[in-house]
């Protein structure tokens, strides 16, 4: 029987996207435009909660980005959707 990977927090899991988009600056970018942060607000905002849920928004967006997000940090990508729900509940 395999072992279950633990799900990551969304605060682990922002982690996880940000450094991706750290790799890849044109996502990064397109991110922080859509966002509307300067490099600035970028810094001041990491860690905190609503841009833990801004980020997860956009990578579970753009399906090309949470393909790539999920492959980078080695987890499948319905992990990433389900820690999305679970924060992001319907109605």
């Amino acid at each position: 029987m395999a072992l279950k990977q633990p799900q990551p927090s969304l605060i682990e899991l922002a982690g996880l996207c940000l450094d991706y988009l750290a790799q890849n600056p044109d996502k990064l970018a397109e991110f922080m435009s859509i966002a509307g942060l300067s490099p600035d607000g970028l810094r001041q905002a990491v860690g905190s909660r609503s841009f833990a849920l801004g980020l997860l928004d956009y990578v579970v967006g753009n399906e090309d980005v949470l393909l790539a997000v999920s492959q980078s940090a080695a987890i499948r990508p319905e992990t990433v959707m389900q820690v999305w729900a679970k924060h992001n509940p319907a109605g």
